[in-house]
């Protein structure tokens, strides 16, 4: 057979280790290409043979990726090291850049000064303002106190808090004094905002305005409160009216149009008259011809209860002495019969 051992039909010869490095270094020669520029190399040189030289090594390179290489040995790094060494000892020393030194002033501080603040209100653009009269009479000669404006989040002195602002004061050898105003943008036009320094009467003035909020055109009315107790500044909600009084109780029942007439007396020695009809029926009569005694009323405790009365039934009409009804004799006297 006349192709090489190890390989199949169709294709080439295995390869040789020797073929295997020339490709990598052909790898990695593109590979440096892409990521190193050659032209800005200050060692790299191609001489008149085409040939490639390193001018700190005094090395020969058949190509670039050869080069390549030899940058990346310990050979070039070493050379690298010492030149740069050399370098920085022939080097002439240069004068450092002078700094400036800023020292922080040590001074013993007297105390506070004195102060003065004035609530103003201008009525035309209802604007709110603040007059302070700080009075520095030992203050250091040619100096003029200073003033700024301090955010709550600045300070460490006490919690933050969004609503307030500070105003600082300082002047040597014065303690620093701090003014605590509302968190308010600062009208700082100039008729309204201004500062001034007396020197003669050692008084410092500062005047700020604060700006005015928009109204809120569109703002929806906050929803009464659910224990009664109004919004500080709301107006006071009108009172309920009074409720409305009970119709008073009906007058007692008057008496009956025609109130039954009380039957006559009886006569000494005559029977009782019957009792009248009840709604359960006569009772009879006890043996012995002795009437029944009434119950006594319900309730022990001496006290009548609580019932009501049953409306008294009508006796049939009786006429008076000497008058018939028609159709009916007069009934007979009660001692007729003896």
């Amino acid at each position: 057979m006349d192709r090489d051992w190890g390989s199949k039909p169709g294709s080439g010869g295995a390869a040789s280790a020797q073929t295997e490095a020339m490709d990598r270094r052909e790898r990695l020669r593109r590979l440096a290409l892409e990521t190193i520029d050659l032209a800005k190399d200050p060692y790299f040189m191609r001489n008149h043979l085409g040939s490639y030289e390193c001018k700190l090594c005094l090395t020969l390179h058949n190509n670039e990726g050869n080069y390549l290489a030899h940058t990346q040995g310990k050979r070039h790094q070493t050379n690298l090291a010492k030149r740069a060494a050399r370098e920085a000892k022939e080097a002439p020393a240069q004068p450092q850049p002078h700094k400036r030194k800023v020292s922080v002033r040590k001074t013993v501080k007297i105390g506070r000064p004195g102060y003065r603040v004035t609530k103003q209100y201008d009525p035309e653009t209802k604007q709110r303002s603040l007059l302070f009269q700080i009075e520095y009479p030992e203050i250091e000669d040619n100096t003029k106190p200073r003033h700024r404006v301090m955010s709550s989040y600045e300070q460490r002195v006490q919690p933050f808090d969004r609503r307030y602002q500070y105003l600082l004061f300082a002047a040597e050898p014065y303690e620093i004094i701090a003014f605590k105003v509302p968190s308010t943008e600062i009208d700082k036009s100039t008729p309204k905002f201004f500062s001034h320094w007396d020197p003669d009467s050692k008084m410092f003035t500062l005047q700020v305005y604060f700006k005015t909020k928009p109204l809120e055109a569109n703002k929806p009315q906050p929803p009464p409160p659910a224990n009664g107790t109004a919004a500080p500044g709301a107006p006071p909600r009108p009172l309920p009216p009074p409720p409305h009084a009970p119709p008073p109780p009906p007058p007692p029942p008057q008496g009956l149009p025609n109130p039954p007439r009380a039957p006559p007396p009886p006569v000494p020695g005559s029977l009782p008259p019957p009792p009248p009809p009840m709604g359960n029926g006569p009772r009879p009569m006890p043996p012995g011809g002795t009437p029944m005694a009434p119950p006594p009323p319900p309730g022990g405790s001496g006290t009548m209860a609580n019932f009501t009365p049953r409306p008294p039934t009508i006796p049939p009409p009786q006429g008076f002495p000497g008058q018939q009804m028609q159709g009916h004799p007069p009934p007979p006297p009660p001692n007729m019969g003896q």
